[in-house]
């Protein structure tokens, strides 16, 4: 059984019911950052167009009119954006941990895989978007081929590193009971990487969010992605920054969405902070 294992030494941290507090001091502290930093730019960009054609920076008060135009008029748009995006997460995710899984367990046919993985992880995100074009005709098989490509070897090299980090005394403990591979996988590899593939995502759902822009801007007439090429087009900087803002504010809620997930998935894990 023990063909499948990469012993790393466990690095250990010292679990402490006094983290709540903690962790809710930075996160006020960090919230408390994130709205100076936002007037700021209110301010800046006010200022900006007091000397400055509209054409090249918009009023504050311009921006918010666009964003609630495009929220009230482009929904169909907007869900488009985010159906394309929560498929290619899923997608990369699953097929992602697959490959970190085979790698991890698979010390035959590891080299082949890890070596497929990195040289995807080498090619540039622009050269798979050019290749999609010429490869499908159709959009949605565009998109979903470029998010695919660009996504998937994230989760697979993070799940490896997670089983290679899987203490060895764990693997000892679960092969004196003398599980079958199945048995491994489901009791011991599994429950050890769901924290490293939620990790990932929080990692990737920024990225992912401005691939599918970009891929929807060459590959798409349709998405926030397509809009905003119109955008562009018709010299409308208001629109982008309103775009913009309101792509901000869905990566931070995405983020919120991850981690409230992550923290109800993993809730029977004690709260730790080193020290």
């Amino acid at each position: 059984m023990k063909d499948y294992s990469m012993s790393t030494q466990e690095t250990s941290v010292t679990p402490t019911g006094k983290s709540g507090p903690v962790l809710l001091r930075v996160f006020n502290q960090d919230r408390f950052a994130g709205l100076v930093v936002v007037a700021l730019i209110i301010l800046a960009l006010q200022i900006a167009s007091q000397f400055a054609p509209h054409y090249i920076a918009p009023p504050p008060v311009l921006i918010a009119e666009k964003l609630w135009t495009q929220l009230t008029s482009l929904w169909d748009e907007i869900l488009i954006t985010l159906l394309r995006l929560a498929i290619a997460l899923a997608f990369a995710m699953l097929i992602g941990t697959i490959l970190g899984i085979v790698m991890g367990m698979l010390p035959r046919i590891r080299p082949y895989v890890r070596s497929l993985v990195v040289i995807d992880t080498g090619i540039p995100a622009l050269s798979w978007m050019l290749i999609a074009v010429f490869w499908f005709r159709e959009p949605e098989i565009r998109i979903f081929f470029i998010m695919s490509v660009i996504l998937v070897p994230f989760y697979a090299l993070n799940v490896f590193d997670g089983i290679r980090s899987l203490p060895k005394e764990w693997l000892e403990m679960c092969e004196s009971f003398r599980p079958n591979r199945w048995q491994v996988l489901r009791y011991l590899i599994l429950p050890h990487i769901i924290a490293y593939v939620f990790s990932t995502t929080r990692s990737v759902i920024g990225y992912a969010t401005r691939m599918v822009i970009f891929a929807e801007l060459i590959a798409s007439a349709v998405g926030i992605g397509a809009q905003m090429g119109l955008a562009q087009a018709n010299f409308d900087i208001a629109s982008v920054f309103a775009w913009t803002l309101f792509l901000v504010v869905l990566n931070i809620f995405s983020q919120f969405l991850v981690a409230l997930l992550e923290k109800r998935v993993l809730r029977y894990r004690p709260e730790v902070e080193v020290r």
